[in-house]
């Protein structure tokens, strides 16, 4: 088993797989380590030319099409058999020699993940930075996981929690948060940036809407995902009580008599009442499908990371 698997996707980047390959097998040259590439679907020749370098210490996965930056890392990950995973990307804008330092220091500090930071980020200031402070800032803050660069692609984690991020959609970008659900120690370290020499980026200002959609499905996880009643009973058993409120208060003006029928407040008190009762029974279905999922795989909702006793063991 090797120490160290280092998941690489590319999608369209033959102008750089040759330096890229090179670098890595000269930093990596002490350990026990292998290359994942994800070939996610390119149209040049980067299958080619990687095939062309492939020797032992490196395996190529190869898409049928392209499926997107977190379906590539899924799978590089599943294929990885490292104790520890380094994840980076493929346009040489990581640099590999920050990644024996970073497995050091994860090793030292018994993380479960080490993140990088961008040091003196070589992108675009207006399309790039701008964009990527906004959403360092609004994940921050809205899940709790104070680290401060969600987009650099270069990070080390334990091959255990890797393998059970269940990195979906485009949840990538989210890993840390996803990390923090499953009660990882992280940190985080300042790592080099270069500017792209080669390639396009496959980066724009138009992945802003899909990252705050993600940023929403990782709050409801974080703060619901093994209680989805608290969120969808509560507010249904609300929207219920006001809306019982507001047909008792409209019976007692009938019985006065009083006409209640085309009054705008009948036909809210209506709608309160079914989307209450609509929630309520979505929150119960919900609980429904968490339960199943978990009994019928095995799967416990906690995680243990060791049992202490005369005779440790770890999980």
């Amino acid at each position: 088993m090797v120490d160290l698997s280092v998941v690489i996707c590319v999608y369209n980047e033959m102008e750089n797989i040759n330096p890229l390959v090179e670098k890595l097998r000269a930093v990596l040259k002490s350990l026990k380590y292998e290359l994942i590439f994800v070939d996610d679907g390119s149209t040049d020749e980067t299958l080619a030319r990687l095939s062309l370098l492939k020797e032992s210490d490196m395996k190529i996965i190869e898409f049928r099409r392209n499926y997107g930056q977190s379906a590539a890392l899924a799978a590089g990950i599943e294929m990885a058999g490292g104790h520890w995973i380094a994840t980076m990307d493929g346009d040489l804008q990581n640099d590999p020699a920050d990644i024996p330092r970073m497995l050091e220091l994860a090793i030292t500090k018994n993380l479960d993940l080490l993140a990088g930071i961008r040091q003196n980020r070589k992108d675009g200031f207006i399309l790039r930075k701008i964009p990527s402070k906004i959403a360092n800032f609004l994940i921050r803050n809205a899940s709790g996981v104070h680290l401060h660069d969600y987009g650099c692609t270069l990070k080390i984690m334990k091959a255990d929690l890797a393998k059970n991020l269940g990195i979906y959609g485009e949840l990538h970008r989210f890993i840390p948060v996803l990390a923090d659900l499953e009660g990882a120690r992280m940190d985080e370290t300042p790592v080099l940036h270069h500017a792209r020499n080669a390639g396009q980026s496959k980066y724009g200002i138009n992945r802003t809407m899909r990252v705050l959609s993600d940023l929403l499905l990782i709050l409801y996880l974080k703060k619901f995902r093994h209680k989805p009643m608290h969120l969808f009973g509560g507010w249904g058993v609300l929207f219920t009580m006001v809306g019982g409120l507001i047909m008792m208060y409209l019976l007692a003006e009938k019985l006065a008599g009083h006409d209640i029928w085309g009054r705008p407040i009948l036909i809210l008190g209506t709608i309160l009442i079914v989307t209450g009762l609509q929630l309520i029974v979505l929150g119960i279905l919900s609980e429904m499908q968490l339960r199943t999922y978990y009994e019928s795989q095995g799967k416990k909702v906690y995680r243990i990371r060791k049992i202490h006793s005369l005779r440790e063991e770890t999980l």
